[in-house]
């Protein structure tokens, strides 16, 4: 009976590029489940012998805490950099985006807020 093994949904390209490439590299026999049409079913990887599923399973974890670290490796020397982009920064670098953005808020929340102003009167 089948096993399922690692969630799909919401998985980067590459890391599910990998997933597959440690299972495939260790003989680890899985298939797919893809979400579907209208990505509303669960995307998955499923093993098809369950006896296999300790082994898939802390290779898996091993990938991921690798990747963990490597990713925040990587978002540490951005930051060093000064190449992450914050709030502020993408405020300044854009600022007709940002006052657009502004404006559609306070509109927004004046058309919410308006019955309630004219009913208390």
């Amino acid at each position: 009976m089948s096993e399922f093994l690692f969630k799909l949904n919401g998985v980067p390209d590459d890391e599910a590029n990998d997933i597959r490439k440690i299972l495939e590299e260790n003989e680890i026999d899985f298939y797919e489940t893809s979400a579907g049409k209208w990505g509303i079913s669960s995307a998955a990887i499923w093993l098809q012998n369950k006896d296999q599923m300790y082994r898939a399973s802390v290779l898996i974890h091993e990938y991921q805490q690798n990747r963990q670290a490597r990713m925040k490796q990587e978002y540490e020397h951005l930051q060093q950099q000064g190449k992450i982009e914050t709030s502020l920064s993408r405020a300044w670098h854009h600022p007709v985006q940002f006052f657009l953005y502004i404006a559609l808020i306070l509109a927004i929340l004046y058309i919410s807020i308006k019955p309630f102003i004219i009913f208390g009167n």
